[in-house]
């Protein structure tokens, strides 16, 4: 298990942002580029597959605009943006014209992988929901997280890694969202003890040098300044999205 692996300081759990404050380029829309049609019986949204970097892909693999995003699961601009841009996002997605992956980025140690680890458990049907509805519950759970009593923190902190992760995994109820919505505990202890997928995991958020806060997003491997809906629907928009 990698070194990474810390639990962050739980008062710097409301600290995130990434990019600017910039709006699109333009606000003359181009051309559409071509889509495609779904599989038969399905749309694009429904259509969700692990990708090699690591992260959840929805959409068609062959869309000629690719969307990253690099997201905390306890980032409040993260859920600011999810909040907004899902429904919209996901309507773009289906013209076949956008893909759009979401990679989970460790900021703050211990509860984003405990998150992230859970949010990944029940496959590549529920990830997307479970995301939106973690992001939805985010207020309640840096609530819960920063109520931890000091002496509850300090025993976290002389815990291995694995245990870390657990143990926020119940303190922040991460561990009751995901029973509440299908997940048996033992298989979501089960997730959290899984090492490799928390390896993998660690290797996203070490391997993404551009991104320097969250959320980060790329289109087509280009880095945009981009931290709102608005603003990266606007660089859609100009793309021909």
């Amino acid at each position: 298990m990698r070194s990474l692996i810390v639990l962050a300081p739980l008062a710097l759990l409301a600290a995130c942002g990434g990019g600017t404050d910039a709006t699109g380029n333009g606000a003359t829309a181009a051309a559409p580029v071509e889509g495609a049609a779904p599989p038969q019986g399905q749309q694009w949204r429904d259509v969700v597959a692990e990708t090699p970097e690591g992260g959840y892909r929805m959409g068609n693999p062959d869309a000629p605009i690719k969307i990253v995003e690099y997201g905390s699961r306890t980032c409040p601009a993260c859920a600011a943006f999810t909040s907004a841009a899902a429904e919209p996002l996901a309507e773009k997605v289906d013209t076949g014209r956008v893909s759009y992956e979401f990679r989970d980025f460790l900021i703050h140690g211990a509860p984003d992988i405990a998150s992230a680890v859970l949010g990944r458990c029940g496959g590549t049907g529920p990830f997307f929901p479970l995301l939106e509805q973690m992001y939805a519950e985010q207020s309640a759970t840096l609530d819960r997280l920063q109520a931890i009593p000091p002496q509850v923190q300090a025993q976290l902190q002389s815990q291995t890694p694995a245990q870390q992760v657990a143990s926020i995994a119940e303190q922040a109820g991460y561990l009751d969202f995901v029973k509440q919505r299908g997940i048996p505990e033992a298989q979501a202890r089960q997730c959290l003890a899984d090492t490799a997928t928390i390896d993998k995991l660690v290797k996203v958020t070490e391997d993404a040098r551009e991104v320097q806060g969250t959320p980060s997003f790329f289109v087509n491997g280009d880095k945009v300044d981009a931290v709102s809906w608005p603003q990266l629907e606007a660089i859609l928009r100009d793309r021909g999205a």
